[in-house]
């Protein structure tokens, strides 16, 4: 079988960046966000591993740089296997009766409409293949509420929700659609979230493992459903969170 060609939104930091050193070992990656410096600093990386890899500067919040995004990737390696929508932004947290038309936007742009348009380009190319497999990035509160993180919450439900909708329009195709939905994870997001090393701590606490994931604990669950070994698995919610939401 010839290498795979995977493509990761939001790659620079986090856990796009795991996931792009993970798939590096055995995959053509394509990696994608929309700062040039680091992302030609990630490209530089991942070709140091061995791996055959381009940056593309696009913001999945403008349709034609989805489109452009899976169109340079195809003209480049020819075909597109596995993409991870894991491009994304934790907004300004606080209560809900501060929240404006503007904070909305700039949550529900970058997380459900650039998942949306994602999914939609990844598809057209996926779907005439008869082969593919989408991870989408989710989130514990993708499953809960959670107090001054609505706008935060209610797109993770709706990433979850585009998840299992486009998994049922692509099966047919033999194209699989999951999600990974992580728990808190040593993250510069749940730094900003959490704001202190205290506040941290105490979120921590919260998982019944105590501690938070590391990027590549979460990086191993996406490799593992773009992977043959997950070739039933479909429509699904993979929870990788310590135990917080066993109860």
């Amino acid at each position: 079988m010839s290498t795979p060609v995977v493509l990761i939104t939001g790659a620079l930091t986090g856990i796009g960046r795991a996931a792009a050193l993970a798939f590096a070992k055995s995959a053509t990656v394509v990696v994608s966000g929309r700062r040039e410096a680091e992302g030609k600093a990630l490209e530089s990386k991942l070709r140091g591993l061995g791996a055959e890899t381009a940056f593309i500067l696009a913001d999945v919040r403008h349709e034609d740089h989805g489109r452009s995004l899976v169109d340079q990737t195809v003209a480049r390696f020819g075909r597109l296997d596995v993409a991870v929508n894991n491009a994304g932004t934790e907004g300004k947290p606080g209560p809900l009766t501060e929240q404006t038309p503007d904070s909305y936007a700039g949550m529900f742009d970058t997380n459900v409409l650039g998942t949306l348009l994602s999914l939609k380009h990844e598809l057209r190319v996926m779907q005439p293949q008869r082969s593919g497999s989408i991870i989408n990035i989710s989130s514990t509160m993708g499953e809960r509420g959670a107090a001054n993180l609505a706008l935060y919450t209610a797109s993770k439900h709706a990433v979850e929700g585009l998840t299992k909708s486009a998994a049922l329009e692509a099966a047919p195709f033999g194209v699989r659609v999951n999600a990974v939905a992580p728990g808190p994870t040593d993250t510069a997001m749940l730094d900003r979230l959490t704001g202190t090393p205290d506040k941290k701590a105490a979120f921590y606490d919260s998982v019944p493992l105590k501690r938070g994931a590391k990027p590549e604990e979460i990086a191993d669950a996406v490799v593992f459903l773009a992977s043959a070994k997950a070739s039933f698995i479909t429509g699904q919610i993979i929870r990788v969170n310590g135990g917080k939401t066993a109860t």
